[in-house]
């Protein structure tokens, strides 16, 4: 039996998201994804570029704005059932250092 074992966060999205290896882990991945685009021989360089954000912004679009509740069983599963990853990771907080990242990333790529 498995008691006490709860995380004291009421919503554990605001923990990965605020992480700094889940920033590493993201920009890795931008980058094998750009890779991986560069690697195939008919692509030219500002042709992989457009993808590379185009894929990025459709995926990020997707995991951030259009998928609501939270991927973990949480106690507040009522409230953060209705917002989006973007509207739970800073709840009530205009811009935190994970939001402007997420804000400035894809200005940056």
């Amino acid at each position: 039996m498995n008691v006490g074992v709860a995380h004291s966060e009421v919503n554990p999205n605001t923990r990965v998201m605020n992480s700094r290896g889940i920033w590493v882990a993201y920009l890795i991945l931008v980058a094998v994804l750009h890779v991986v685009l560069l690697s195939i021989p008919f692509f030219s360089v500002p042709l992989v570029w457009t993808l590379t954000n185009i894929i990025h912004n459709l995926v990020m679009y997707l995991f951030l704005h259009t998928v609501k509740g939270t991927p973990f069983e949480t106690p507040d599963q009522g409230k953060a059932r209705l917002l989006t990853h973007w509207e739970q990771m800073d709840y009530g907080v205009q811009f935190t250092s994970s939001r402007k990242f997420l804000t400035i990333s894809p200005i940056v790529l």
